[in-house]
């Protein structure tokens, strides 16, 4: 199994930017509403919220997308 991660974690992933990275501000483990879109979530298989270092910009990434920095 991956890593897990938790709020206050800084991570990078992939977006059509390039790699971003960012700061974990809230993890979702119940499937919610997102920027108008139904996004899958559990304990097993969370969901992360991360606000991006040089933006305003909150993105929401499955674990899988993510990598821990430093």
């Amino acid at each position: 199994m991956s890593q897990r991660y938790k709020v206050g974690d800084h991570v990078s992933w992939n977006s059509e930017a390039g790699r971003v990275s960012g700061t974990i501000t809230r993890v979702h483990t119940a499937d919610t509403e997102y920027k108008g879109h139904r996004r899958r979530a559990s304990p097993e298989d969370p969901q992360y919220e991360i606000k991006s270092d040089k933006t305003d910009h909150v993105a929401m990434h499955k674990e899988s997308a993510l990598k821990k920095l430093g």
